[in-house]
């Protein structure tokens, strides 16, 4: 039985993608920042949980440890940070107009939470562990008034890409699109009907390994 680390897991793509790996057999260990609705998801799916800020990589190196003794194995097998924040209106916070410290605290949950995530893991994973990363187009096609957290997508996926060539793990990003989620009220998919690409990605390290996957490929459009 495989071991999984979802960051952000109270809500929208990060509980979906926690329920998709529990479905398929796997030991889900929970981190998020709202501790009722954690342990209630990590009861019903037989997981574990721990209250765990994004920002903070000491609660970040907490989680990696209880993850890696869960379960029946000892280690971590996948990881999938998807912590997140948006800072103001999705599509009207443009960069010239963005405060320092929602610049700030973007990029600190959604690019140095990945970093951290990523690196308190890789002392618990073997050479085949893997590492699945949210993304999104904004990160390599900009769009108007998308400010900081279109830098901080752009900033996520070089950082799996560094993690790729210096690690002996898979690290790669998965693109779902647009997802139905509390981050913005754009609509999109239901996170339930994507959350199988992350499942499909953590499972052939080979394609994932420092690319950015999408529905296309999952699908075999």
């Amino acid at each position: 039985m495989t071991t999984t680390v979802v960051t952000g897991a109270t809500g929208g793509l990060g509980e979906a993608v926690a329920r998709a790996f529990a479905a398929d057999g796997a030991t889900v260990v929970l981190g998020g920042r709202d501790s009722e609705s954690l342990a209630a998801l990590a009861d019903e799916l037989g997981g574990e949980a721990l209250r765990t800020d994004a920002r903070d990589e000491y609660e970040l190196e907490r989680l990696m440890e209880q993850a890696s003794k869960a379960g029946d194995a000892s280690g971590i097998d996948v990881v999938v940070p998807c912590a997140a924040i948006y800072h103001g209106e999705p599509g009207e916070t443009p960069l010239p107009a963005e405060s320092y410290s929602a610049f700030d605290d973007t990029l600190r949950t959604n690019a140095r939470g990945v970093f951290a995530a990523v690196r308190e893991a890789l002392p618990h994973m073997d050479e085949t562990g893997r590492v699945v990363v949210p993304t999104g187009s904004v990160a390599r096609d900009a769009e108007p008034g998308f400010g900081a957290y279109g830098v901080s997508k752009a900033a996520v996926e070089g950082i799996a890409r560094q993690f790729a060539a210096d690690c002996e793990q898979a690290v790669g990003c998965v693109d779902p699109g647009t997802v139905d989620t509390g981050l913005h009220e754009f609509g999109g998919r239901d996170p339930a009907d994507v959350a199988g690409l992350f499942t499909w990605a953590a499972s052939a390290p080979e394609e994932l390994d420092g690319a950015v996957l999408e529905l296309a490929d999952w699908r075999g459009d």
